[in-house]
C-alpha cells in the first residue's frame, strides 16, 4: 500500500509521540527501581523514534535489525543524525535483550540511568530531524 505524503507525516508524528510516551514510562519505572523494565522502555523509545524518521522516506523495516540498518543508511551515514547514534541504538538494544532474556543479569541504577539519558538524547535529536524534514516537505 502506498502512503501519501500526508499519511507518512501523520504516522511519523504519531510514532514520535509514542517514543516520548515510552521515555516517560522509562522514567517512571526507573523511579520505582524497575531498572530492567526502564531499559526496555528506553529501547522502544529509540525504536519508535527511528521508525518515525524512516516512514517519511517510505521505509517500513520488518525487524529491529532492519530498522537499525536503514536508520544508519538513511540518517546516520548521511550526517542527519550523529554517528554515535548507531552505537546508542546497538548498545541499548543489547542491554534490553540481556535484561529481558538473560538469566542472572542484574541491571543497576547506572546502566538504567545511562540508557534513559542516551534514549532521551536520541529521541530529542530525532524529533528535530523529523520536524526539519516535515517543514522542508510542506
Amino acid at each position: 500500500m502506498m502512503l501519501t505524503a500526508e499519511e507518512k507525516i501523520e504516522i511519523a508524528r504519531y510514532r514520535m509521540e509514542k517514543a516520548k510516551r515510552l521515555l516517560r514510562d522509562a522514567d517512571t519505572l526507573f523511579q520505582s527501581s524497575s531498572f530492567e523494565s526502564s531499559i526496555n522502555r528506553a529501547y522502544y523509545a529509540i525504536l519508535n523514534a527511528s521508525r518515525s524518521l524512516l516512514i517519511l522516506r517510505g521505509i517500513e523495516a520488518e525487524t529491529h535489525e532492519g530498522t537499525k540498518t536503514m536508520l544508519s543508511k538513511e540518517f546516520i551515514k548521511t550526517g542527519l543524525l550523529p554517528r554515535e547514534f548507531g552505537e546508542t541504538f546497538r548498545s541499548i538494544q543489547a542491554r534490553r535483550i540481556d535484561s529481558d532474556y538473560g538469566d542472572y543479569i542484574e541491571i543497576g541504577v547506572e546502566e538504567a540511568s545511562d540508557s534513559i539519558r542516551k534514549a532521551r538524547t536520541f529521541v530529542e535529536k530525532a524529533e528535530e530531524v523529523l520536524n526539519a524534514t516535515i517543514e522542508k516537505a510542506e
